[in-house]
C-alpha cells in the first residue's frame, strides 16, 4: 500500500474522532446557560482560570511534588488533576456554545449579516472544536497540552471580545434609531 493511502486513512481516522462525537444526542448534558438569558450579562469566563489550570499540568509542579509525597498520593494527584483539566476544558465548551447562541442571537437582529461572516462563524465552530477533541483525547491520555489549552483559551477570548464588540455596535444603532424616532423633527427619518 502506498504512502497517500495510509495518509487517507490518518486523515479520515482524525475527522472521526473529532466529528462523531458531535452526532450524539444534544440532550445528553444541561444546558448550564438557558437561551433566555443569551443578550443578559454574561456570568465569569473560564478564561481567567487557565492560570491556575497551567499550573496544575506544569511539570515542574510534579517534579517537586514528586519528591515531597509518596508515589499513590503522586498518582492520585496527577488523576486529579488531569480531571480538573477535563472539566476546566468541559466549561471552555459551554461558554463557546454559549456565545454562539448569543452570536446566532445577534445575526438575527443585525441586518447586515452576510454569507462571508456565517461562514466565519461555522469555520471557528469547526476550528474549536477540532481543537476541543485533540485536547480533550491528549488530556486523556496523560499527555498535558498546555500550548495547545492556551491557544484554545485565547480562541475563546478572542470570539467573546469580537462578540461584545458586535452586541455595543447594535446597541448604538438601537440607540441612534431610537433618537430619531423620538426626535421632534421626523423629516430626518429616511425609509430604508
Amino acid at each position: 500500500m502506498s504512502f497517500v493511502f495510509y495518509l487517507f486513512l490518518v486523515i479520515i481516522g482524525v475527522l472521526f474522532v473529532v466529528f462523531v462525537p458531535l452526532l450524539r444526542n444534544p440532550k445528553r448534558q444541561a444546558d448550564p446557560f438557558p437561551a433566555a438569558a443569551a443578550l443578559h450579562d454574561f456570568p465569569g469566563s473560564h478564561v481567567i482560570h487557565f492560570p491556575q489550570i497551567r499550573r496544575a499540568l506544569a511539570p515542574m509542579d510534579y517534579e517537586f511534588v514528586s519528591q515531597k509525597i509518596p508515589r499513590n498520593a503522586l498518582r492520585r494527584m496527577r488523576r486529579e488533576r488531569r480531571q480538573v483539566a477535563l472539566d476546566y476544558l468541559s466549561a471552555l465548551h459551554a461558554e463557546f456554545d454559549r456565545l454562539l447562541r448569543t452570536a446566532r442571537v445577534i445575526a438575527a437582529l443585525s441586518p447586515e449579516v452576510a454569507a462571508r461572516q456565517e461562514l466565519e462563524r461555522i469555520l471557528l465552530t469547526v476550528k474549536f472544536l477540532s481543537r476541543y477533541r485533540m485536547i480533550r483525547l491528549s488530556l486523556w491520555t496523560g499527555f498535558k497540552p498546555l500550548s495547545q489549552l492556551s491557544n484554545l483559551t485565547n480562541l475563546l477570548s478572542g470570539y467573546s471580545v469580537r462578540l461584545e464588540e458586535a452586541i455595543r455596535a447594535l446597541g448604538e444603532r438601537a440607540a441612534d434609531v431610537a433618537e430619531m424616532v423620538s426626535s421632534p423633527d421626523r423629516r430626518r427619518i429616511h425609509p430604508v
